[in-house]
């Protein structure tokens, strides 16, 4: 009997199957699970949404332009769904043709130069200045939206983002309670106070004149807040870059959230509890 080559057989039929199930998974146009290449970031608003610790900073970065520049969440939507259909969210260095970053917009389309679109914050902004010239975009599908301003090939494709996206607008434009929830593990790429100054640092960027008081000390900073969506929305954006940014933990209202279990829980510490700031600790 030729028992070798037949296990040999088998074995690779199980192999080819495997990596079959792993490709349509990855590929599925409609699945709320994204390809996760890192630490693992749920978001829960009226739905649920799997990202990695990559494209969960680039959700929050271009949820942070959009609300800088006063756009409504629908705007936020069409933006999250057209980076997820471009790139799922990953900030990529090529594509089809000169296309690159977020958007996969084209420096030969007159979107900028490769240097400035490789910039989410640019990239997130040129895009919301071109939506906004397309009249009534707002009473229009997500897909169609989107299509206005990207000129894609493929003009329905946005439209099987577009759950997705509205579950993350929710959460980053702070309308849900410890909504990001982000599992940070391994030893932190900064830490103490050159950590606290890098996050405020990209704080301001993403934020710019928006960004309520916010102040610096060694173990880490505090955002000042108005409102209780303000508050998430700072809160929900320090999570979501967590990974970058040796970041320990966020405390608001009466909830906190800690890097190694990534999970918001309710604060115990005395006097903790503070509506009107958010605050972040980072790695000593």
């Amino acid at each position: 009997m030729r028992v070798k080559p037949v296990v040999g057989v088998l074995v690779s039929l199980v192999l080819i199957a495997v990596v079959s199930v792993i490709v349509v998974l990855r590929q599925s146009p409609g699945g709320i699970k994204l390809p996760r290449l890192g630490p693992e970031c749920t978001v829960r608003a009226d739905g649920e949404v799997t990202l990695d610790s990559v494209q969960m900073a680039n959700a929050a970065t271009i949820a942070a332009i959009g609300i800088r520049r006063e756009m409504p969440e629908q705007a936020l939507v069409v933006a999250l769904a057209t980076a997820l259909q471009e790139s799922k969210l990953e900030n990529l260095d090529d594509g089809d043709r000169d296309s690159v970053g977020l958007f996969q917009q084209r420096p030969s389309q007159g979107w900028g130069t490769v240097e400035q679109i490789k910039d989410p914050r640019y990239a997130a902004g040129k895009f919301y200045t071109a939506l906004r010239k397309v009249k009534g975009w707002q009473q229009m599908r997500v897909t169609d939206a989107a299509q206005r301003v990207q000129r894609s090939a493929y003009p329905n494709a946005y439209e099987k983002w577009a759950d997705e996206s509205r579950v993350l607008a929710r959460a980053l434009m702070g309308r849900a309670t410890g909504a990001v929830e982000c599992t940070v593990s391994g030893s932190p790429v900064v830490r103490g106070a050159a950590a606290a100054t890098a996050l405020l640092r990209g704080l301001k960027l993403d934020w710019g004149k928006k960004l309520d008081a916010a102040s610096t000390e060694a173990a880490g900073l505090t955002v000042s807040v108005s409102t209780a969506d303000s508050g998430w929305r700072y809160a929900h954006w320090l999570v979501s870059h967590a990974s970058a940014t040796g970041l320990e933990r966020v405390r608001f209202g009466n909830l906190e959230w800690h890097a190694p279990d990534g999970k918001w829980q309710q604060v115990t510490t005395a006097g903790a509890h503070d509506d009107g700031r958010v605050v972040a600790e980072v790695f000593s």
